[in-house]
């Protein structure tokens, strides 16, 4: 009997030298994303787990989805994380957190999940507000307003395609305080479920970083990556895209290897993942945290979570044109890439 692992390997490998025909497209690559992305960061600032804004944003992706045809819904879930305050005092803060799923069924019962988070960073303690990281004003458009836009842009483009495996769009919260909307969905998936998912994508933080990255997990089997970490990275390089992988430069995450998300709880759980980001771990930092080199505009090397930085008029003002020409650049290489792996055409 074949493994696991075997199963998820041969079944995406059929799809590999597929061609498919070009989708009529009334807007060009990434457009949808991008207007999606600032939509949200704008509309939906301080997505923290739990609040208002975040059960608003929850329910706007909804409606996005069920505007495209899709069955969807929203799941809550209950956890808690801890906040310090300036005298090192730690309390609990309970929270609900919403998770948006909306399925694309396909014509046999395995499963590629693309994911992306919608929370927003909410401060862990007094020094935290002290140094505006989080809060009810942080608009998160790297973080991870454009890893929802691409998301829904895949959504689109997809609705009317058949494909021979389902597709599963999730939207989840809870990331910022430890990845919980993730674990809570991995906790829910039953064993048939978990084997019959052949890879989960995960999109986040695609605007600041000097490059995309398209990194496999630690468990993915090296077939598995070939077909899907190896395999966007060749589309990049079709399309004059700067793409690479982690180089290795931290023991604890190997070359190719990502760190640090969503896509961490079904690594450990043996399930294949790619994670998409743009960041630049060439610089010798230990997990992919400094997204670029310092500057006067990125004083730390990154925007993470800072009111200040992330935040779509101050990314138009130093980065000019970044937020469309990377939304455009990973549409343009997830989505052949989702049609291959899904089979498109082939229900």
């Amino acid at each position: 009997m074949l493994s696991a692992s075997r199963r998820r390997v041969a079944a995406l490998a059929f799809s590999v030298c597929f061609t498919f025909p070009a989708l009529a497209k009334t807007t060009a690559p990434g457009e949808f994303a991008s207007t999606q992305a600032r939509y949200i960061a704008t509309y939906f600032p301080g997505r923290m787990t739990g609040t208002p804004a975040e059960m608003l944003a929850a329910d706007y992706l909804r409606q996005q989805f069920a505007a495209m045809g899709y069955q969807s819904d929203i799941r809550t879930f209950h956890s808690r994380y801890i906040y310090t305050s300036a005298d090192k005092q730690q309390n609990w803060h309970n929270i609900t957190g919403s998770t948006v799923i909306a399925a694309h069924e396909g014509r046999v019962k395995q499963q590629i999940v693309i994911m992306a988070h919608l929370d927003t960073y909410a401060p862990r303690s007094d020094a935290d507000v002290a140094q505006n990281l989080g809060g009810l004003t942080l608009q998160g458009i790297d973080d991870n307003a454009a890893g929802l836009g691409v998301m829904l842009e895949l959504a689109a483009a997809l609705k009317n395609i058949p494909t021979q495996y389902g597709i599963r769009f999730v939207a989840t919260s809870g990331e910022e305080e430890g990845k919980l909307g993730a674990e809570s969905l991995l906790s829910r998936m039953s064993n048939a479920e978990k084997k019959n998912t052949l890879l989960v994508i995960n999109l986040d933080n695609l605007i600041v970083g000097d490059k995309l990255y398209f990194n496999s997990g630690k468990s993915t089997p090296a077939a598995v990556r070939k077909l899907t970490r190896d395999r966007a990275l060749a589309i990049a390089r079709s399309h004059g895209i700067a793409a690479a992988i982690n180089p290795g430069l931290n023991p604890d995450y190997p070359k190719g290897t990502s760190c640090c998300n969503d896509a961490e709880p079904f690594d450990k759980a043996g399930i294949p993942v790619l994670s998409v980001e743009a960041t630049n771990w060439s610089l010798g930092n230990k997990d992919g945290y400094q997204q670029r080199k310092t500057s006067r505009d990125f004083p730390a090397g990154n925007s993470w979570h800072d009111v200040r930085l992330d935040n779509q008029q101050y990314l138009d003002k130093v980065l000019p044109g970044r937020i469309a020409h990377r939304s455009r650049d990973v549409v343009k290489v997830m989505l052949p890439l989702v049609k291959e792996l899904a089979k498109a055409g082939k229900a």
